[in-house]
């Protein structure tokens, strides 16, 4: 009996211990996630810093003026905030004008951050997507994930900054060490493979023995799963294409403000305000717009305040480390991609950078750029759930990502430790000498039920007034007026954690929308209507629901 009360004890502690952890994260993502943080982690990606064609140095920057008026305000500068400009400047009538505000460095958020995968779930989310939706549009969201490397290919190769931006076609590996999973996954894939036989065409399955040797991996892989995928510098995408933008168009075009956070929206004709357009508030000023863009991601809800507990913010963490000496890296730079699936739903992440030659005859790159870490033993670390701080990480989460490589692929094939290819700074960063080069942590945007944010805001979500919709027209340089969308707010966010295959292409079709060009643009053949933020889906989609799935 004594034995029996004492499980019990245990049972009752372990419930309480979490259901504190579960009222603790509830009262996280209901608080707005504030602006972000100002001393980040130095992320691998953004050292040496694009210099881009707008003021940067601090006299400079604190003496550029913000227009008084544009048609649309886009607010974030990562890969959602630079599709949209993009599309904006290239669809819109000629006189459109543009401003992009960032609270920090370009490109400085979660792209800037992120594992440098553009690597969809295919059949891993099919057999949901196909319950939860129909058919065609399981197959249609599949198929709009998969179109990001085409898109972003091409959208970079328009630039000339093609092999610059590290875009390459690699072998995805999905790699297994739970046998449960693996067979899921298998029979996932027959079912994809079954209903979407062309896009399945490239996938194998290789069951343990022939995988540890094949790939060089750790005896413990009880089988893979390989596919075709991609992989990319996200940082020099974004930076490539707003250099781009940025020589092509005049200044009353397109406008870039970093360090200018927005601080606040005011709605037309309100309070002090007598302007029938949105007035936005940075520390260097004001400005009028008919139409703003929310392109924050994971800090979506501080100015959508009915997006707070929609998309969460989760802070995940990445590093860059050097390859051990036992590991085999093709002299281009590495063509495969890897996912690591342990206990579900657990699983990390990595890619490899290419090598190059650098001008004193000596090597650089093949860093492995390796994340996750957030699931250990089949558990959610629940810690990070609701956190938007980037400028720290947890200490349980960094000892298990620096640590895990020499498992997964198996010490023997890992060898001994890389050694640091050059001593020193580089751009004023002193990287680390060991295994582990840099360390950085990222913010995502976590949808509570999935699926991105895409689409006109209601008044509803932003609690404010949208302007008359009357105020549509924007007049061209030959003085023609042509009309775009009613104003409005707008957002495209919530990619939990899949930037890199659903942002480039939802902030496109976000601009469309703005653009009021969805028949000619025929949006609906190729873009899913599950993302559509309504306000049916918005009253639906809870944290609960979420915390079932995951």
């Amino acid at each position: 009996m004594g034995n029996l009360l004492s499980r019990i004890k245990l049972v009752v502690g372990v419930l309480r211990e979490l259901d504190a952890e579960y009222r603790s994260v509830k009262q996280r993502v209901q608080r707005s996630p504030g602006l972000p943080v100002n001393e980040p982690t130095v992320p691998f990606w953004t050292v040496p810093p694009e210099k881009l064609p707008i003021p940067t140095d601090d006299a400079a920057a604190s003496a550029a003026v913000l227009p008084s008026h544009v048609d649309v305000v886009v607010i974030g500068s990562g890969i959602t905030g630079v599709s949209c400009a993009r599309t904006l400047l290239s669809k819109g009538p000629p006189g459109l004008r543009v401003l992009v505000l960032e609270a920090r460095d370009v490109c400085s958020g979660a792209t800037g951050r992120n594992g440098g995968h553009i690597n969809p779930p295919l059949f891993h989310d099919y057999v949901q997507l196909k319950s939860e939706f129909r058919i065609d549009s399981a197959k249609r969201i599949i198929r709009f994930r998969r179109a990001h490397l085409s898109a972003l290919r091409e959208a970079v190769e328009a630039t000339g900054a093609l092999e610059y931006s590290q875009i390459r076609d690699v072998e995805k590996l999905d790699i297994y060490f739970d046998r449960d999973t693996f067979e899921e996954h298998v029979k996932a894939l027959e079912v994809w493979r079954a209903d979407m036989p062309e896009e399945a065409a490239g996938s194998r399955v290789f069951g343990g023995s022939e995988a540890v040797k094949m790939f060089q991996l750790s005896e413990k892989v009880v089988g893979v799963i390989a596919s075709p995928g991609g992989a990319a510098h996200p940082y020099r995408i974004v930076t490539s294409i707003f250099a781009d933008l940025l020589k092509k168009r005049r200044p009353d075009q397109l406008g870039l403000f970093t360090q200018t956070p927005c601080t606040g929206i005011t709605p037309p004709s309100t309070g002090t305000s007598t302007t029938p357009f949105y007035t936005v508030q940075t520390p260097r000023g004001s400005t009028t717009a008919r139409h703003i863009i929310h392109a924050t991601n994971g800090w979506s809800s501080h100015l959508l305040p009915g997006l707070r507990g929609k998309i969460i913010p989760f802070r995940g963490l990445a590093t860059a480390q050097r390859p051990g000496t036992g590991l085999s890296t093709p002299p281009a730079g590495s063509t495969r991609a890897h996912t690591f699936h342990t206990t579900p739903p657990g699983f990390d992440y990595l890619t490899q950078l290419p090598k190059h030659q650098d001008e004193g005859g000596g090597g650089g790159g093949g860093e492995l750029v390796f994340g996750g870490g957030a699931v250990q033993r089949g558990r959610v670390l629940l810690s990070e759930v609701g956190v938007a701080d980037d400028g720290g990480y947890d200490l349980d989460i960094a000892s298990y990502v620096q640590g895990a490589l020499p498992e997964y692929f198996g010490r023997a094939n890992w060898g001994a430790e890389g050694a640091a290819v050059s001593a020193g700074a580089e751009e004023g960063v002193a990287w680390d000498g060991g295994r582990v080069k840099a360390l950085w942590t990222g913010i995502l945007g976590f949808s509570a039920d999935l699926q991105p944010w895409v689409g006109r805001v209601p008044s509803v979500v932003s609690g404010r007034a949208a302007p008359s919709p009357s105020l549509t027209g924007v007049v061209s340089d030959k003085g023609v007026t042509r009309s775009i969308a009613a104003p409005g707010e707008w957002v495209s966010a919530g990619y939990s954690g899949e930037g890199m295959v659903h942002a480039w292409l939802c902030a496109h079709a976000l601009a469309i929308m703005v653009l009021g060009v969805e028949e000619e643009e025929s949006l609906r053949t190729w873009f899913p209507d599950e993302f559509r933020l309504t306000e049916k889906r918005w009253k639906g989609a809870t944290l609960e629901g979420l915390m079932e799935r995951i």
